[in-house]
């Protein structure tokens, strides 16, 4: 019986399952099947045995990435990093979303969102050239700005503590777009009859956003930082690759894992190290969404992912 109505579902909903088919394809090909390859993490690899035909390793691979001093550094740095992400990155764009929506003039409008979103689609290659024109000590426009001003040049290129709010600020400017019109398109599906309701009570503007705007942007809110949440533990390789480089002055405040095991890989070779830095960093992960998912079902089980 429940076989012949699976058939009869897969015949009444064909058309729908054939256009799911490619995402399905999609994440088969090119997450789960790679999963066979966290077996490498366990084992001594060499380029003849393969996969599959290396010497088990047991977990020696996370053994050494552990003892190296680097794990808690890496993990630490990518963790601090994407919650600032997640906090500085969420609040400009909700920010930027209502003043979008408050502000008059449809050109003004249209105008503000090409500018704001035209930095997502600049590729991190050019961002880090840029950044790299803006703040070289003998050649940028800042330091050159300074030396015209009669001040002392800042070497930020060999100066840690400068990056983080680098970093922060040039991810906020890269996001503020994309995150403005999805939090834009939140807010204008929320029903009119609300604000005008508000305004017949006397609510000035600031009240509204308060009362209402804010207040059916939660549901939003929550379910876009669960999905940034999840990948707390990866860093945007190539964010800190093209802004950072392979300049070891700075790896204290910026080496997160994915630049780590980029860099293990290529000057140590070791792929069994790498993997299980790898499969550490996919854990963590998992765990963290978990534990954040179970919070929200515990606060709201109708906001929760599952």
């Amino acid at each position: 019986m429940r076989l012949r109505r699976f058939w009869d579902d897969l015949a009444r909903y064909k058309i729908l399952l054939l256009m799911l088919a490619p995402a399905v394809l999609f994440y088969l090909i090119f997450a789960y099947l790679p999963m066979a390859g966290i077996v490498i993490a366990f084992k001594r690899y060499d380029y003849i045995g393969g996969i599959f035909g290396s010497a088990w390793n047991g977990l020696d691979n996370f053994r050494f990435f552990f003892e190296s001093g680097d794990a808690w550094r890496v993990t630490r740095n990518t963790a601090l990093y994407n919650i600032a992400f997640i906090v500085v990155n969420n609040l400009l764009q909700i920010f930027a979303a209502i003043l979008l929506f408050e502000v008059g003039g449809k050109w003004f409008k249209k105008l503000t969102q090409s500018v704001l979103f035209l930095p997502y689609f600049i590729s991190w290659v050019v961002v880090g050239a840029i950044a790299y024109n803006l703040l070289n000590y003998d050649i940028g426009t800042v330091n050159a700005l300074l030396r015209g001003l009669g001040l002392e040049p800042i070497d930020i290129y060999n100066t840690p503590s400068y990056w983080p709010f680098i970093l922060i600020a040039v991810s906020a400017w890269k996001t503020l777009g994309y995150g403005t019109v999805m939090y834009l398109a939140a807010i204008t599906g929320i029903d009119t009859e609300m604000y005008e309701a508000a305004e017949i009570d006397g609510a000035n503007i600031f009240q509204r956003v308060m009362k209402v705007t804010i207040p059916n942007l939660y549901p939003t809110v929550i379910i876009l930082v669960l999905l940034a949440v999840g990948n707390i533990f990866r860093g945007d390789f190539g964010m800190f690759y093209n802004m950072i480089g392979n300049n070891g002055l700075l790896f204290s405040s910026t080496d997160v894992i994915d630049t780590y095991v980029f860099r293990s890989l290529i000057t140590s070779n070791d792929i069994g190290m790498s993997a299980a830095a790898g499969v550490f960093q996919s854990v963590l992960g998992f765990a963290t969404i978990m534990l954040v998912n179970y919070a929200v079902r515990r606060y709201d089980r109708d906001r929760a992912l599952f």
